[in-house]
């Protein structure tokens, strides 16, 4: 086959055009719109940490009973009285010797009172040395839900490392910042662990029987296609993550991605959208940096001759170039 019209550096010229083609900035099919996200778009937003030393590091914290408490009761002198009993639903239970007795919401120590009055007034008993010990439920466990599932026994005061470490510790995917719903409190506690030795101090908050110790799952951006290293990188809870951010903790685009048809691929509730983003105009200023979501997925696809030149090398395009040449003869 030959080309009359065209002599034999038109016909290079027009390779070397086609092969360099890929590497012209092209316009990308979408684009988000406008600078990054604002804090108060709700996207990555921080976490407002608890900071009242009175709620961290509460002078005391009686235990008040409850309903479903297994309590085990023992007066002190001659004699055995030393029954184990169970508030029932309504926050009450039955007594040898003085009946049913209410105790739902006393402190063990005005439980210990009430018992040794309630002894005392039906002439069981003169003085009696009452001791009140919550045997188990839900004020004698402090119990982990989220990325850690656990149920951990307690009496009294616990710090809130010493509690994770009996749960089984934290995974690899957990948030350092956890959340402490506790009876009583109209927030919950929010505290960050931090990753500092030297400030763990102020982490390791006292927890209580009754607790819930919430360990939520750190956000991730997934990284797939032409990047020197896919996989997941996590969000930073106190700041946004944005595209080059995630492009450079992935060691940067591969020579062989299609720069111009990078995608962000979102789901919000049901729906899957996509967005096509030039990473180079990115790269350059001419294009916002678009911040990230967790569970985004970042997916830069190979350009098709990009590919092929790369796994052939430099022979591949004087493959092309002489198979071109020698249609001209």
């Amino acid at each position: 086959m030959r080309f009359p019209n065209l002599n034999l550096r038109t016909l290079l010229a027009l390779t070397a055009a086609a092969l360099l083609a890929p590497f012209a900035t092209a316009i990308a099919s979408a684009q988000f719109n406008g600078p990054a996200l604002p804090p108060t778009s709700g996207i990555n937003r921080p976490t407002t940490l608890t900071t009242d030393p009175a709620i961290l590091f509460p002078a005391s914290r009686d235990v008040r009973l409850g309903s479903g408490d297994l309590i085990a009761i023992k007066v002190f002198g001659p004699g055995e009285y030393a029954p184990t009993v169970r508030i029932d639903i309504n926050g009450k239970t039955v007594l040898p010797l003085i009946g049913e007795v209410a105790l739902k919401d006393l402190t063990i120590a005005e439980a210990e009172t009430f018992i040794a009055r309630k002894l005392s007034d039906a002439g069981m008993f003169r003085d009696p040395q009452v001791s009140v010990t919550l045997v188990e439920g839900p004020r004698a466990v402090v119990t982990i839900v989220g990325e850690v599932h656990a149920i951990v026994p307690i009496v009294g005061e616990r710090r809130l490392f010493d509690v994770l470490v009996v749960g089984g510790g934290l995974p690899a995917q957990a948030s350092h910042i956890v959340t402490i719903d506790r009876p009583g409190l109209a927030q919950p506690i929010s505290v960050d662990l931090g990753t500092d030795p030297v400030h763990s101090a102020s982490a390791n908050i006292p927890v209580f029987g009754g607790d819930t110790i919430i360990v939520s799952r750190v956000g991730v951006v997934y990284v797939i296609g032409a990047f020197k290293s896919s996989g997941t990188v996590p969000l930073v809870q106190n700041s946004p993550l944005t595209l080059l951010q995630v492009a450079s903790l992935s060691g940067g685009p591969s020579w062989e991605g299609d720069f111009s048809d990078l995608r962000i691929i979102r789901t919000v509730g049901n729906e899957r959208t996509l967005v096509k983003v030039d990473i180079k105009k990115v790269l350059y200023g001419k294009a916002p940096d678009p911040v990230l979501q967790a569970d985004d997925i970042v997916f830069l696809p190979s350009s098709t001759l990009k590919s092929v030149i790369k796994e052939g090398g430099f022979g591949t395009i004087f493959g092309i170039a002489s198979i071109l040449i020698a249609t001209l003869k």
